[in-house]
């Protein structure tokens, strides 16, 4: 291991290089196999300064997935003008998730994998951010509605059902583009904007599928 130089910087710029160092190596290797040493060593800092800001490894990990879980939720809404007709809306909100995901693999590995199999604390912490990506898809949805200009009979709980469902195609979709090489993050928002809207604007029209 080389000599780690530890060059006189703000505490905040300096947290920021660990929770990088630290997100590429729990992305890359996962939770149980990454180390503190691997991650100081690649920050460029002393083991002993990491623990010194973060405390625990478990609470390098929390605060990995607390920045990542931000940054996507604000990545999705920035991505969207909200004085856009609903499919617009829709298809920017899904642009700029995967997006998002295709530029940053290692934090979408930590949130979507990592931070789901390795504790309940980790895996609340995903839900939260899940939960409010979902209630921004639930308010696309109802604008859709709004747009059709009917009433779709819509009920709460099918609205709430398709915010989940779409939400879920979209974690799995960023996972197996990301996994796909010559998958972009157009490509992969045009293939879930063509599977949804299609059933949607059915939905809209007053025209939904039923079971035989």
């Amino acid at each position: 291991m080389g000599t780690v130089k530890t060059k006189r910087m703000p505490r905040a710029v300096r947290e920021q290089q660990m929770l990088d160092a630290a997100v590429r190596t729990f992305g890359q290797r996962g939770y149980m196999a990454a180390s503190m040493d691997e991650i100081a060593e690649l920050a460029g800092v002393s083991k002993p300064l990491v623990y010194l800001y973060l405390n625990s490894k478990e609470d390098l990990f929390a605060a990995c997935i607390r920045r990542e879980a931000r940054a996507l939720t604000e990545a999705v809404r920035a991505g969207v003008d909200r004085e856009l007709p609903a499919d617009r809306q829709l298809w920017d909100g899904l642009r700029a998730f995967f997006t998002y995901t295709a530029e940053h693999p290692d934090g979408w590995s930590v949130l979507h994998i990592q931070a789901r199999t390795h504790g309940e604390r980790f895996a609340l912490e995903v839900a939260a951010m899940r939960e409010e990506i979902v209630a921004f898809v639930t308010q696309l949805i109802v604008a859709a509605a709004r747009e059709a200009h009917r009433d779709p009979d819509l009920g709460e709980g099918e609205v709430a059902g398709l915010a989940e469902a779409l939400v879920g195609a979209a974690e799995s979709l960023a996972a197996w583009a990301n996994a796909t090489p010559g998958v972009t993050a157009r490509q992969a928002a045009a293939t879930l904007m063509n599977f949804a809207w299609a059933g949607l604007g059915n939905l809209m029209e007053g025209r939904p599928w039923s079971p035989p």
